[in-house]
């Protein structure tokens, strides 16, 4: 490759580049705080202290990458972030019991702690959704994406989830950014808690559902729309699609046809 033509390629790279503003270590060093985050609040051999300290200085990095605002720096958010830590683990140690309790194949709460892609992911979204409150920009939404990463569950850092809350394998739930979720509820692999419409306009709209206490939402269910609310104490079958209310103590089912073709020639 000849030099110019070297330069050319360089010069169309960059002109392209300046019209975004990523600082992609941010990512990174969101990944590496979340991992601080989870071996200071549940490992055993971290020490706390050592652990708050880390996390602030990592914050601060974190803080300074993403905000903009010289008047009002949100680093200053790590104190009021810290105060919410001990209320947050108190909320994550019921989840886990939770799990335990109504999973027969948990054997130990160390077990849900450790194995349970479920409870990491609501870990990280109860964590991130603190930050989000605070207004930290970018950090919250790529925490959640720690979680999506490695459990295959998105759940948006802007939806609403009570305690004990429980997600049974994990893999494929999706949560929208407005959903909101009461005490006590069930859900399964594949679950979508979706918007019915994805337009730019409804922004600052209710788009996703709410969901009561004590429902248990079954593997593939697909749930819509910001209207649509599932009543309290109500079971929601596999497969079912809904765009619509369900009264308290709703039993919900897909009705499914199996065909079977047999071959009369074969005997």
């Amino acid at each position: 490759m000849s030099l110019t033509l070297k330069q050319d390629i360089i010069r169309k790279i960059e002109a392209e580049k300046a019209k975004v503003s990523n600082v992609y270590q941010i990512k990174s060093k969101t990944v590496k705080f979340t991992e601080q985050l989870f071996l200071t609040l549940f490992d055993k051999e971290t020490d706390v202290t050592t652990g708050m300290d880390e996390l602030e200085l990592q914050f601060k990095v974190l803080a300074d990458l993403v905000c903009f605002k010289e008047e009002d720096p949100c680093r200053e958010i790590w104190t009021d972030f810290m105060k919410k830590l001990p209320d947050i683990l108190q909320k994550l140690n019921k989840d886990a019991c939770f799990i335990k309790e109504n999973d027969p194949a948990a054997n130990s709460i160390d077990e849900v702690y450790l194995a349970y892609p479920g409870f990491y992911a609501i870990a990280i979204y109860r964590l991130s959704h603190a930050l989000l409150e605070f207004g930290l920009p970018i950090v919250p939404r790529l925490m959640s994406e720690c979680a999506h990463t490695s459990t295959g569950t998105d759940i948006n850092p802007g939806a609403k989830i009570g305690n004990p809350f429980f997600i049974d394998h994990a893999t494929g739930v999706v949560i929208g950014e407005t959903c909101e979720i009461e005490d006590c509820v069930k859900i399964y692999q594949g679950v979508t808690l979706g918007a019915l419409l994805v337009d730019k306009t409804l922004k600052h709209q209710k788009r996703h559902p709410t969901i009561k206490s004590h429902v248990t939402i079954y593997a593939n269910a697909t749930i819509l729309g910001g209207e649509t609310v599932i009543g309290e104490g109500s079971t929601i079958g596999g497969n079912v699609w809904l765009t619509k209310s369900v009264p308290s103590n709703s039993f919900v089912t897909h009705k499914s046809m199996v065909k079977i073709n047999q071959n009369k020639n074969h005997e």
